[in-house]
């Protein structure tokens, strides 16, 4: 069972459209973090953040590098970022990465399935499967999914491409905005995907039990990637790219209950990501807070 928690800042906005989410660690700090995770009976080891470069300090003749903007600086974070994750998980702690935005997952995700086959759960409003070939934007942050699988020229990138993480060991919760190319490649793939639509008609509980199902069979362990634009604007209202139509307040902290509950049971949670504040566009750190207790529900915290 997890009992030391070390929290690891990655301040990157290189794979996002609009600037802010470099902001979201020292926002999510501030909310809290720390002091709702001893609440829920761990001990956080916060190491400060990995030093990253801002996006307006690159030479903008570098930004492109074919369709994925600041693909070189990404590789560097990731392969930082994944070092330290995997000399977390060797140290017999527990790794929480602090995004940023979520193109940081291909590191945190890469690190944790080093010594590891690795299931995932995928909250998020996002499909996060496109890759340099697919993407209408090329920001990476709707990349990291694709990245990890090694699909498209991801497939030769080492840094990227993680093989012990499987198609069949992957599922979405949350999903509401995906373009249409993207859609196809869901519906081509191996995961599973609940959108909110399976969320309306089934409830966010039974929904989360059968994702756990999925990234449980046959893996050593899950990593859970929480996108705070999974929830509503109207209470996470400071995210990269907002949704309307997102989970409520309750639903968001019941599906993170729901993990811990069978982590509990099964000793099942191997690393984490939050990812995606953006304080720029929050209202009185609002988001920031939501992450940081959903973060605590993800360990155990209770009402009672």
């Amino acid at each position: 069972m997890v009992s030391t928690v070390r929290i690891i800042g990655a301040p990157m906005d290189f794979g996002a459209n609009r600037r802010g989410v470099d902001m979201g660690p020292s926002a999510i700090r501030y909310a809290g973090l720390a002091e709702e995770l001893e609440k829920a009976g761990v001990d956080p080891v916060d190491v400060g953040d990995l030093p990253i470069p801002r996006a307006e300090e690159i030479d903008p003749e570098n930004e492109a590098d074919g369709n994925a903007k600041f693909l070189d600086e990404i590789e560097d974070v990731s392969r930082r970022l994944a070092d330290r994750v995997a000399a977390t998980l060797e140290d017999g702690e527990f790794p929480l990465v602090l995004g940023g935005d979520h193109s940081i997952a291909i590191g945190s995700m890469h690190g944790s399935a080093r010594e590891a086959d690795l299931g995932a759960i995928w909250f998020d409003a996002h499909a996060d499967l496109n890759t340099p070939e697919t993407s209408p934007s090329g920001n990476v942050h709707g990349m990291p999914l694709g990245a990890v699988l090694g699909r498209g020229s991801f497939g030769e990138m080492e840094w990227a491409h993680a093989p012990r993480i499987r198609e069949e060991s992957i599922a979405y919760v949350g999903l509401r905005s995906i373009d249409e190319s993207e859609r196809e490649l869901v519906r081509n793939s191996e995961m599973t995907a609940f959108t909110m639509s399976d969320v309306d008609e089934r409830g966010m509980t039974a929904v989360v039990e059968d994702a756990l199902e999925v990234a449980t069979d046959g893996t050593d362990g899950i990593h859970v990637s929480l996108d705070l634009d999974m929830v509503d604007p109207k209470a996470a209202p400071g995210v990269g790219t907002p949704v309307r139509g997102g989970v409520t307040y309750r639903e968001a902290h019941a599906a993170l209950e729901t993990v811990s509950e069978r982590h509990k049971r099964d000793d099942i949670l191997r690393s984490m990501d939050v990812v995606e504040v953006n304080p720029i566009l929050d209202d009185r750190n609002e988001t920031a807070m939501l992450a940081a207790e959903l973060t605590a529900s993800a360990f155990g915290k209770r009402i009672l």
